[in-house]
Parts: C-alpha cells; structure tokens; sequence
C-alpha cells in the first residue's frame, strides 16, 4: 500500500496569540498539478492517534475511494484548553472560530493546491470538538461547506445557532450519536445526557431542512465507536 506522509509544522495564531502544532496529512502520489479538499479535525491530536485518520486515509485513496484529500488536525493542550476553544461560553471559542477561517484556510490555500471553495473544505470533531465544527461552518458557510460531527456536545447556543441560520443550501451535514450516551462522564466530572440533545438537534436541522446523514449507532460516547465509523464519515463526504 502507498503511504502518504504526515507533517508536523509549528503555526502561531494571532487570533488565539499562541503556536500550534499542526498536523498535515499529505496523501500518497501528492501533485502539485491537481487540486486537493481539506478535512480539518480539532481534537486533532486524537484523529490521528485514537482515530489512526491517516492510515484509513492510506487505504481510502488506494483503493481510490476518496477525492484528493488533505487532513488538517488541530490538536489541543489539555482539557480545560479545549473546554474554551470548543463551546460557545469557552473565553476563546470566538478566536478559535477567527483562527480556523481567516488563519488556517488562507494558509493551507497558500502552501498546498487546495480547491478553495465551500464544498472543497469539511470540518470534523468528536464530542465538544463536533460542536465547534459546526459552529465554525454556519458562522462561515462559504468558506467551509461539510461538517462531520460524532456525538457533539449540544446546549441552547448551538440550537440557538442552528435555528437562526439562514443560509442551510451552503452545508451539508453528517451526524452521528450513541444510544447509550444518555449519561456521559464529562471531563468537569459530570454526568450529563448526550442523547437527548442530539435527538432534539438532528430534529431541528430535519426541520429547517439541512442536507444530512444522521444515526444512532448502539454504544456510547467512546472512541471504540468513533473510529470504526471514520471511514463511512470520510467516503459519504469526500468520495
């Protein structure tokens, strides 16, 4: 099998005033001659380790079952640092939004071949890194047109923001949630309901007519089901 190879390159974000570590999943045969869609993950870190989003992504363009595809991930520091990027009342929810449209895509669009238009571009997260890949493509439509969420993290701001959102033409959206995710141990040490968020969020977006594939898979809100459904995730967006 052909391997594509997977970067690690230091990116300071004015937005965020901090670097980044990016990981840039650069497919087997890369060309400059073609153009390339780009998935960008938050919680990047975990794509690529727990996720192993590289060499699904391998085995996906051997058996050329994707588009040319480059895999963005965004890893984060801890979890309180993700609690304030990734949900609406995080402090640095609105400059993780700013950093990821006006900061990542003009420099991905600069250093790679990329397709530079909504439907070329996808969000992707798990859990409260679903939440901001949502939020990042209806704040900006245009700029990111697919949003793959797994068993996001849903409060009043997101259906909020859902219900207000005017352009749905621009998005396509692919969701998934666990049947038993009606008690998730949140890192705040929580306990909170999943599901019924999720049900009442996929029930809005039906409502206001989103393109989207929703299911309920039959487990809970783990990796162990996040990752065997990346490969259906990336083929339904990016095939």
């Amino acid at each position: 099998m052909e391997k594509g190879s997977v970067k690690e390159i230091d990116f300071y974000s004015e937005a965020l005033q901090e670097e980044l570590k990016l990981l840039i999943y650069i497919p087997p045969n890369f060309t400059p001659l073609v153009k390339y869609s780009v998935l960008i993950a938050s919680d990047g870190r975990d794509y690529f380790q727990l996720g192993r989003i590289a060499r699904l992504a391998d085995e996906l363009h051997n058996d050329f079952e994707v588009e040319n595809l480059i895999i963005v991930g965004v890893p984060y520091k801890n979890a309180k640092d993700r609690q304030r990027k990734y949900i609406p009342t995080g402090d640095l929810f609105e400059a993780y939004v700013r950093f990821l449209a006006h900061e990542l895509v003009p420099y991905l669009d600069e250093e790679f071949p990329t397709l530079q238009m909504g439907m070329g571009r996808g969000l992707i997260g798990d859990s409260m890194a679903g939440t901001i890949s949502l939020l990042t493509a209806i704040t900006y439509p245009h700029i990111f047109g697919k949003v793959i969420m797994q068993s996001p993290y849903v409060d009043r701001h997101v259906m909020e923001a859902v219900q207000n959102f005017s352009q749905v033409d621009a998005l396509s959206v692919y969701h998934i949630t666990g049947k038993q995710e009606d008690r998730v141990l949140t890192t705040d040490k929580q306990v909170r309901d999943f599901l019924t968020p999720n049900r009442e969020l996929h029930a809005l977006m039906q409502e206001r007519h989103f393109d989207l594939f929703y299911e309920e898979f039959d487990g809970n809100h783990t990796w162990k089901y996040w990752q065997p459904d990346l490969r259906r995730a990336i083929v339904e967006n990016f095939s």
